[in-house]
């Protein structure tokens, strides 16, 4: 019985890893982006985004400009990067669009 239960959780717990997918959010500041000039940062947390080690500052990214738009994201390359370190290392990506 605690044998079937185990196996069962390993699966559940591996297909939750392999069917998770990236995820993004767009942030509006003034009337939002009025170019195509973009500048991009990664942010590095640490222990599934628990520690902070090193975060973007959208505000110094936008160079004083008071349009435009922040997505930050987490590209495939960065959710391959929290799978292999098995979520000790969480990047994501910030781009700022002026």
């Amino acid at each position: 019985m605690i044998k079937k239960s185990m196996k069962m959780m390993t699966v559940i717990l591996a297909s939750s890893m392999l069917l998770s997918s990236c995820y993004s959010y767009t942030s509006v500041v003034g009337n939002g982006a009025q170019g195509d000039t973009q500048t991009t940062e990664k942010n590095n947390y640490f222990l599934f985004g628990l520690a902070e080690g090193g975060v973007s500052d959208s505000k110094k990214m936008a160079e004083g400009t008071e349009n435009y738009t922040v997505n930050t994201r987490q590209t495939f390359v960065n959710g391959f990067l929290f799978a292999i370190t098995f979520g000790i290392y969480t990047p994501t990506t910030t781009t700022v669009t002026k």
